[in-house]
């Protein structure tokens, strides 16, 4: 069969293994392991619209479980569907252009979800989808903790550029888009105040990257938010416009 998105919206919701939702058997969860890392390979390298669902996946290889094998199964369906589509890579400029979002308080334990997309104009470099290690108190937490976590890959892509690659376009401030005003004012300002205070200074690091003019940070709207994909199981008009903005295919 075919589907028109790789996951449903509860994706992310995990269902207590009972009569009704039952755990694999040995053979079925060697079966669920298997498929699952060649999955992740296919995301990583040539279908990055499936690393959402796929991120999630690997979550489960150790104790799978029926609903878990039905979300694995609609990914193979999507795939099905979609057997014409790939990465179409284009170089519009010479230094890179990231994306970063995060879905707020998304997972059954309260944690939020990173996504991340870099490109040099158009398809993807670099993409990322993972569960936050820490809980965030807001959107404005949960988006600071995705650009901080972030934050590496763009540096270290920026660097290569310009030091590997001797691109002396690069030596301009790497682009990062983020649609969430109150992050980027928090970033730019670098204010404590009575609703911050509790946030580790660490993820104040990509504050010093802008003052040292390696990273400017800019606002997009949210349906312009490539980054989105990555953060929760997208639906409708909405996922194939983005995904083709992914994709560039």
């Amino acid at each position: 069969g075919t589907v028109t998105t790789p996951a449903t919206n509860d994706l992310f919701s995990v269902s207590k293994a009972d009569d009704s939702n039952p755990a694999l058997n040995a053979t079925e969860s060697k079966r669920f392991h298997t498929i699952v890392a060649k999955l992740l390979y296919l995301a990583k390298r040539a279908r990055p619209d499936i690393l959402t669902a796929v991120s999630f996946l690997t979550s489960r290889v150790q104790c799978p479980s029926v609903e878990d094998n039905q979300k694995l199964c609609r990914v193979l369906k999507y795939l099905n569907g979609t057997k014409h589509l790939g990465i179409t890579l284009q170089q519009s400029f010479n230094h890179a252009v990231a994306y970063v979002d995060a879905s707020y308080g998304t997972h059954n334990d309260c944690k939020s979800h990173t996504g991340i997309f870099i490109t040099l104009g158009a398809g993807p470099i670099y993409v990322g989808s993972s569960k936050q290690k820490i809980t965030a108190k807001s959107s404005t937490e949960a988006e600071l903790i995705a650009l901080s976590d972030a934050a590496s890959h763009i540096i270290w892509v920026r660097n290569f550029l310009l030091h590997q690659l001797g691109r002396s376009a690069s030596r301009e401030p790497t682009v990062i888009y983020e649609d969430n005003m109150s992050t980027i004012s928090l970033i730019s300002t670098g204010v404590i105040n009575q609703r911050t205070r509790h946030i580790n200074i660490r993820y104040f690091f990509l504050k010093d990257r802008q003052d040292a003019k390696e990273v400017s940070l800019r606002y997009l709207k949210t349906e312009n938010m490539v980054a989105d994909l990555f953060t929760k199981p997208l639906q409708g008009s909405q996922f194939t416009y983005l995904r083709s903005k992914l994709l560039n295919s």
